[in-house]
């Protein structure tokens, strides 16, 4: 090809094209020339010098491009996590324990679900307060049903280790509100077991109070040295016979231990900053009739309700209190002789065994602790051994071995998980709940009548602490209707809150709060008030009414007395 032909053929913009293509060929045909052939060396070493700037510059473009894809990843990964059950993000195995501070969050429903999200609703509401149907879901709802209990989890709370930031909402009302009676039910502290497994070797723990050994309280070394004067505080019957202070080296069966006093001295500091400094309840010069105390027989019952009122009246002149005794463990007094209340709580019983029976691995379990132990399974199960475990699992100490082997902590959550579900059985069958309306009856009755009085304006025992046990807080939640409420624990408590409208002094309003927690709005009588009513609090009209009259409904009847004794077939 010559010059001549391309130039004959070229046109415009080709000229500098056909220039370059000569320019190429004429290089390659002279490329043995020593002169042509440094130039275009020279000229190639700068375009590859050119060309590794430019990948390394890209390189780091692609680097940042694949750690933001990665770090897309990583958030798309965890959000698709948490939008799982609870189940999957707690340890499994036998010898796993989860973390106490772990805490199930509350679904609109009351359901405990960890972790649910939802970003968009499910549901929008149209302007009349219909809701209109959802034509795209963007979340799976994971309120189809609550996650399964953790046995484990649920004795941790049950032990209630002391806890100096463990606070609560009571207290809290509206400002212009006013606070006019207190009432406390309290279940004693931590105690030793009241059953031993037989042939093993009982917790070694001991029940003498030492400041010096966590956990501790700060008025704890005050508390003991001033026993001599606790003894000023007037008595009951068989009250004055019972020790004001656990003292044993070797605890007794059922007695108070350390951990015990330091919760209700917790609970008495916490009701003392809220009620007595906050809301000023009791006048500066209060006086015997301006509290109310009650406890039963039992020694651990008296301590607890000792050291709630020590921290809670600082520099108390235990003159001033007078310690009622009370025979009943339910507090029915003198309103005691109901037939209908112990033939429910003899169908609460027979529920429970059945449940029992049915329950294989519950039975297999209790064959190999007996096996273990070297007596008949019989009467292994007759000593309630999930008493004396959980005193070992709430202090930290080895569950009990023999020649044959050693009680495990598998053997201990089959157990516990029995206890959980029988306690959700227990609330489907209704039994027990009819049990608790009787059985509560006279307690709630004198709460109303006290308060009442206190509307009316009687300045008398403002201020009540009933000092009880597991089996006085249990059916009292039952009745109220609360759901979710969970097995009282070691000092657990539950208060009655009365308070007066600031601005129309004729308006009072209940509050009911379960450690801590305002459970007023799960209540039967007050679950539909706040979706209906621009009132914050609970009237106490409703609470009047449930206990005079519709806790009577579910007997057919309209009064105590009948409900006691006519037979519902």
């Amino acid at each position: 090809m010559t010059v001549k032909h391309h130039q004959s053929k070229g046109k415009g913009r080709r000229h500098k094209e056909l220039d370059a293509s000569d320019a190429v060929s004429a290089s390659h045909t002279h490329s043995r020339n020593t002169q042509g052939e440094s130039k275009w060396r020279s000229n190639h070493n700068g375009s590859l010098k050119m060309c590794v700037a430019m990948f390394y510059r890209n390189r780091f473009l692609f680097l940042l491009a694949i750690v933001a894809l990665l770090a897309v990843l990583s958030l798309s990964l965890q959000f698709s996590a948490t939008t799982h059950s609870g189940n999957s993000i707690r340890p499994a195995g036998e010898n796993r324990v989860e973390d106490p501070r772990w805490r199930a969050q509350k679904t609109p429903q009351g359901r405990n679900v960890a972790g649910a999200v939802h970003l968009i609703p499910m549901t929008q509401p149209k302007e009349d307060g219909m809701v209109a149907k959802s034509r795209k879901r963007i979340l799976v709802n994971l309120y189809t049903a609550p996650p399964k209990l953790d046995p484990i989890y649920e004795a941790y709370r049950y032990c209630n280790m002391p806890n100096k930031t463990d606070r609560g909402l009571e207290g809290h009302a509206p400002s212009d509100y006013k606070l006019l009676s207190v009432h406390v039910m309290i279940r004693h502290g931590d105690r030793y077991p009241l059953y031993a497994i037989p042939k093993t070797k009982p917790p070694p723990i001991d029940c003498i109070l030492i400041p010096t050994r966590k956990p501790s309280h700060r008025l704890l070394e005050t508390f003991i040295k001033n026993r001599n004067i606790v003894t000023a505080c007037k008595l009951d019957g068989p009250l004055n016979n019972i020790a004001l202070l656990p003292s044993h080296t070797v605890c007794e069966m059922g007695e108070l231990t350390q951990i015990g006093v330091v919760q209700h001295l917790l609970n008495g500091e916490h009701l003392h900053d809220t009620y007595i400094k906050k809301h000023k309840l009791l006048p500066d010069n209060w006086t015997t009739k301006h509290v109310y105390v009650e406890s039963t027989g039992k020694s651990r019952t008296l301590q607890s309700g000792l050291a709630l009122l020590y921290s809670l009246l600082p520099k108390l002149d235990w003159g001033k209190i007078h310690i009622r005794y009370q025979w009943s463990t339910i507090f029915c007094s003198n309103s005691c002789d109901c037939p209908m209340r112990n033939h429910y709580l003899e169908e609460e019983q027979r529920r429970q065994y059945n449940m029992r029976v049915k329950n294989s691995l519950l039975e297999q379990t209790y064959i190999d602790m007996a096996k273990i132990v070297g007596i008949p399974t019989r009467r292994l199960r007759a000593a309630n051994p999930i008493d004396s475990l959980l005193c070992h699992f709430c202090h930290n100490i080895s569950f009990p071995c023999t020649e044959y082997g050693c009680i495990k902590l598998n053997h201990f959550k089959v157990i516990k998980a029995h206890q959980l579900e029988d306690e959700q059985d227990r609330q489907r069958k209704k039994l027990y709940y009819k049990y608790a309306l009787l059985a509560t009856h006279p307690i709630l009755n004198q709460t109303v009548t006290r308060m009442q009085q206190i509307a009316q304006g009687k300045k008398d025992e403002i201020f009540a602490l009933y000092s009880a046990h597991d089996v006085t807080v249990a059916p009292l939640l039952s009745a109220l209707g609360i759901p979710d409420a969970s097995f009282p624990r070691f000092g657990a408590r539950i208060i009655f809150e009365m308070w007066q409208n600031g601005q129309v002094k004729r308006q009072h309003f209940i509050r009911i709060l379960y450690n801590g927690i305002d459970v007023t709005f799960q209540t039967s009588f007050c679950s539909g008030h706040k979706a209906h009513s621009k009132q914050l609090l609970c009237p106490f009209e409703n609470f009047v009414s449930f206990v005079r009259k519709d806790m009577f409904a579910i007997f057919n009847s309209t009064n105590y007395y009948d409900a006691c004794h006519r037979r519902v077939f």
